[in-house]
């Protein structure tokens, strides 16, 4: 049987989440694919620090290491910030690997020129888990993008935002409070500004964007505005009225101009998020011919976003066996 060989950029929650499914779900990839998925490299930031990965897979620190070997065939990136993310998926590309990535930050920023790289090199980008972690909304407005044409996306991006904010409602905590509960249960990190200050909201709206309407607004006329100002009592007087403040992401388009924000927003009980909680993630989406459809989700963690990249192992996958099909049909 032929083998599929991955590498894995990056071992922290999600990097370990796709290693753990990979293994543990040979049997359904195994089925789907016609070959074994095997994972042959990790790239780790510090080789001594123990973990639970096969003494047979390259462990290293070292990306040239990992480019070098004869048999790669997926590259699958989970490391925080642009770089050296960027420059790693565009030397894998080079080399004729599908990439895969859940980096929102950078594949906002370097997005265009990843998929412009791969097209040249007839390989496929993945990157459904760089949005709400494991809703399927990347596939889903592929899907509706056939026939539909797509209005309006809002979406509640950023689960450590709205875990704040339901536990301000219901258990009646200060801002500071929750989020410092936040990060000990390890929903926020120690320097929380991306999550609570709408960045990291942004980063995933702007990726929306670019799939609904094939652009993205100017970065700069995009209202940001985090959640760091609401408080107990705010969120207490709207309670009174039947509202609930959400933090949420909106793209919309009106002509040839694009309009995008990311803002706390007070909602009544027929929104279709008015009952999305705690580290949960909702996107909505407008279009002509369906109307409007909703999809929740776990926006975050291990399997979730786990579960994303999977998915787009799969979608490469059969990406590459198209190709095949289409040049041998040009032979013929």
């Amino acid at each position: 049987m032929t083998v599929l060989n991955v590498a894995i950029l990056g071992f922290g929650t999600v990097g370990e989440g796709v290693y753990k499914t990979i293994e543990s779900h040979q049997e359904e990839l195994t089925a789907i694919l016609g070959k074994k998925v095997k994972v042959v490299a990790v790239l780790v930031r510090n080789k001594q620090k123990a973990r639970k990965i096969s003494d047979k897979i390259l462990v290293t620190s070292d990306f040239n290491e990992i480019i070098q070997l004869p048999k790669l065939d997926i590259v699958m990136e989970a490391i925080v910030g642009s770089e050296p993310s960027f420059t790693c998926l565009k030397k894998a590309i080079q080399k004729g690997c599908h990439v895969i990535t859940a980096n929102k930050q950078m594949f906002a920023h370097h997005g265009k020129e990843l998929m412009k790289l791969a097209e040249e090199n007839a390989v496929s980008v993945g990157f459904e888990a760089t949005v709400a972690g494991g809703i399927p909304i990347i596939q889903t407005l592929r899907h509706l993008l056939k026939v539909n044409q797509v209005q309006s996306v809002q979406g509640i991006l950023n689960g450590t935002s709205n875990f704040i904010l339901t536990e301000m409602r219901e258990n009646k905590e200060s801002f500071a409070d929750a989020l410092t509960l936040a990060q000990q249960k390890g929903f926020a990190e120690a320097d929380p500004t991306n999550d609570i200050e709408g960045i990291d909201a942004f980063y995933k709206l702007m990726i929306l964007s670019k799939i609904a309407f094939g652009k993205e607004p100017d970065w700069k006329s995009v209202e940001i505005q985090g959640i760091s100002d609401i408080s107990y009592e705010k969120i207490q007087e709207a309670e009174k009225c039947g509202l609930r403040f959400k933090h949420i992401a909106s793209i919309s388009k009106k002509g040839d101009e694009i309009f995008g924000s990311i803002k706390p927003v007070l909602i009544e009980k027929f929104h279709p998020f008015y009952n999305i909680e705690g580290v949960e993630n909702a996107v909505n989406v407008q279009s002509d011919i369906v109307g409007s459809i909703t999809l929740q989700g776990p926006g975050a963690g291990m399997f979730p976003t786990a579960s994303a990249m999977i998915e787009d192992l799969v979608y490469v996958s059969q990406y590459k066996a198209e190709l095949q099909q289409q040049s041998l049909a040009k032979t013929v």
